[in-house]
């Protein structure tokens, strides 16, 4: 096999490898409501993170959980632990905002959540983050004849680019998602999300592609990914994994294997150079181990992507033959798995 046709993975950074820091939080349910596990403060949260080998950056929930801690405080806590904060996310998706952040019918509500995503931009200005992520799970709709559509998509799309120009030196990343806690939301898709980024007008607004909700909107991801790198709007990707039938946020690679490597194949190929992020809710599962383990399964991807045959599979694909496209892929995948798990 000539030596061209492959991946060279000698000559290749290792990606940085990533999570939300919720991953070591405390989770509740509708049946569990007093949790699983104890109460854990985001300092706590760091200091799990820091047992993670491999684990160097950290998207952070703000305000910090529970509410009462301060920026130096964070900054402190991630300095012991040798981590970095990639991004902040803005909790503008609570109860206070139940009829929306930024499509609220209430004026002063759409403030409120304008003004708290532009006070967690000033956090992530002292933090040093890549960007600040934006997902609106309240704005949308639940009912026909509810909304005006029209309104709906111009409110989000106004408020975004007001952000955007507010903050010229941080990028803004949308995390798209179909559904919940909305029965509809407004940014549901990777098409939408892109046609209200070109309708914003701004060059710091692009796209988190979050695995498990291109799964759970029907999409392919690595399809999805490759529309929004081709347009220079993908900051940033979250991986997880689901049955397709609703965000369950599992184990990265624990159903959707094949489709996962078909993912980060498409993120490679098209020299996307981002944090491989995990966004993982082990809710019965202990988060430390579930980390390592999404870390593990990221780490024989890549070594998978350098015992690619790249010249067969562009010839399987370019006979669209499925079955051989998929021996190829196989081939390379097991491989790496089989590595990673003896070691």
């Amino acid at each position: 096999m000539p030596t061209h046709s492959r991946i060279d993975i000698q000559n290749r950074r290792e990606p940085i490898y990533g999570a939300g820091v919720w991953h070591f939080a405390t989770y509740v349910d509708r049946y569990a409501t007093d949790g699983y596990g104890g109460p854990r403060t985001v300092l706590e949260a760091i200091k799990l993170a820091g047992a993670v080998d491999g684990l160097s950056v950290l998207d952070l929930n703000w305000p910090f959980p529970p509410g009462d801690i301060s920026t130096a405080e964070v900054r402190a806590a991630l300095a012991e632990q040798q981590l970095r904060a990639i991004a902040v996310t803005p909790e503008f998706y609570t109860g206070k905002f139940a009829k929306g952040g930024f499509t609220n019918p209430d004026p002063a509500v759409r403030r409120k959540a304008i003004d708290l995503v532009a006070a967690s931009a000033e956090v992530g200005r002292e933090l040093g983050v890549d960007y600040v992520k934006i997902w609106p799970g309240q704005d949308g709709y639940d009912y026909p004849f509810q909304a005006d559509y029209t309104d709906l998509w111009a409110k989000s799309v106004d408020a975004l680019r007001e952000l955007a120009q507010s903050f010229p030196d941080l990028k803004f990343a949308i995390e798209y998602k179909p559904r919940e806690p909305r029965n509809r939301m407004v940014f549901s898709s990777v098409a939408r999300t892109l046609l209200a980024i070109q309708d914003m007008g701004v060059d710091n607004v692009g796209v988190l592609l979050d695995f498990g909700h291109s799964l759970y909107g029907g999409e392919t991801p690595a399809e999805a990914a490759r529309m929004a790198i081709a347009r220079n709007k993908l900051f940033a990707i979250d991986v997880n994994d689901n049955f397709r039938g609703w965000d369950d946020d599992m184990v990265v690679g624990s159903v959707h294997l094949l489709e996962t490597f078909e993912f980060f194949f498409a993120l490679h190929d098209a020299g996307w150079q981002g944090v491989w992020q995990l966004d993982q809710f082990p809710f019965r599962e202990d988060p430390v181990e579930a980390a390592r383990t999404g870390i593990r399964t990221m780490r024989a991807f890549h070594q998978a992507l350098g015992y690619l045959d790249r010249d067969e599979l562009a010839a399987a694909q370019s006979a669209q033959d499925a079955l051989g496209a998929q021996r190829i892929a196989k081939r390379a995948l097991f491989r790496a798995l089989a590595e990673s798990e003896s070691e």
